[in-house]
């Protein structure tokens, strides 16, 4: 089977394009990868229980960094050379490990270290196994991602594969709440690869991502007058109540048809109960599967907002963006081809799936560079205390990782 990369004789500028044929992948699977995976799946199990139980919340640098000496100790192991790089102004650091190899391809694969878990969160919820499932803070977003990049390259390193140019493994630090130092460095990371995998986690329906929604904040900002609660209320102008009608207003500006929608998620308004509150704040989350959704939001937000229920109150709104949507595209489409079709050696179907949750795979896309996301373990109830990766995942998602990048790096 033969998967051709079109090169410019300008590869240095970094601008690769990427195109693979979609042909079925043979329909027996490599033998001593899959023995090799399986044999590899309690140890990945007890490396993923060292990570779920160490605390690494966005932010929480001793839980982070904790967790990036453990991943760098077992890439070290592999022969990768290591980088940190600071991700200022907190304190963690981003990781980037490098294997060279003999090859032409640029392979990049991309996980996080940071988890949406407070502080406490591991002692409470330890690392436990029920009914086939592995449970604790982060154990599929994305510790079970970290630790199926770590044994698909131990796969690799068993069979001496090296014909690739360069794998790079980024552990980003701060992928939850986003980093501008994290965001320049995916896109310059990914610029120089020809490829990247992102190692979210597997869709509950065991699928990988070929889509993903942009994301932003929406702040609503209204500004009152303050007056005694019990003697003169009509003296005041109630911030939290108008806040609580631009809610209701502003909350309808989705579009179910564009796939875009917008959620208020935090409230603030006064501090005492006997005081007529004069200022209130209320944040937004907003999905759009394309960037001129968030336009046409900015511009609603400004208009419908200027419908006030208390005379004399001052609404101000804005818009924030996050990650920029990742786009299905033809170069998606081949790779999902390719994936399915070494998921097919080993008898299982892997399904093609989006997803509403942002990610890093936005920003490797964004810059040109053929993007597929969702190699990590499969999993469910992600960012909740229920969350959980599916044991019988772990080998053969291992192996479909291990077996991805042999096809990306034997391509001509």
């Amino acid at each position: 089977m033969t998967f051709s990369f079109p090169r410019s004789l300008l590869a240095a500028s970094l601008g690769l394009s990427l195109a693979i044929s979609a042909a079925s992948a043979s329909a027996e699977p490599h033998k001593q990868m899959l023995a090799d995976a399986e044999q590899y799946q309690p140890e990945a199990l007890k490396l993923l229980e060292r990570l779920v139980n160490i605390d690494s919340g966005s932010g929480y640098e001793p839980g982070l960094k904790q967790v990036s000496e453990i991943a760098i100790d077992e890439l070290k192991k592999l022969g990768a050379s290591i980088e940190r790089v600071p991700n200022t102004p907190e304190k963690s650091n981003h990781v980037l490990a490098t294997l060279k190899g003999t090859g032409k391809a640029k392979i990049l694969l991309m996980a996080h270290m940071d988890t949406v878990f407070k502080e406490g969160s591991a002692a409470e919820r330890p690392f436990h196994i029920k009914d086939g499932r592995a449970y604790g803070p982060g154990v599929m977003d994305d510790k079970g991602g970290i630790v199926a990049g770590i044994y698909a390259l131990k796969v690799l390193k068993n069979l001496d594969f090296k014909d690739y140019a360069q794998i790079t493994f980024l552990l980003d630090a701060s992928e939850e709440t986003g980093s501008d130092v994290a965001t320049d460095l995916i896109k310059k990371t990914a610029k120089q690869h020809d490829v990247t995998l992102n190692l979210e986690p597997g869709r509950p329906a065991d699928g990988l991502v070929v889509w993903r929604k942009g994301s932003a904040t929406a702040l609503v900002e209204v500004k009152g007058k303050a007056a005694h609660a019990g003697v003169a209320p009509e003296l005041g102008r109630n911030a939290a109540m108008e806040a609580a009608h631009q809610i209701l207003q502003l909350g309808k500006l989705g579009d179910e048809a564009k796939k875009t929608t917008i959620n208020f998620t935090v409230l603030k308004a006064g501090d005492r109960t006997n005081v007529i509150p004069d200022q209130a704040t209320a944040k937004a989350d907003v999905r759009a599967a394309v960037p001129e959704e968030f336009d046409r939001i900015e511009k609603d937000l400004a208009r419908v907002s200027q419908d006030k229920l208390i005379a004399e109150t001052q609404v101000k709104t804005s818009l924030q963006r996050g990650l920029p949507p990742m786009p299905q595209t033809a170069e998606s489409d081949r790779l999902m081809a390719m994936a399915q079709g070494i998921y097919g050696e080993i008898g299982r179907k892997l399904t093609e799936e989006g997803s509403g949750g942002a990610a890093d795979a936005s920003l490797s896309a964004g810059v040109g560079t053929p993007t597929l996301d969702g190699f990590g373990i499969v999993g469910g109830n992600i960012h909740t205390p229920e969350e959980y990766a599916e044991v019988a995942s772990v080998a053969p998602r291992i192996y479909l990782l291990s077996r991805m990048i042999m096809e990306l790096a034997k391509a001509r």
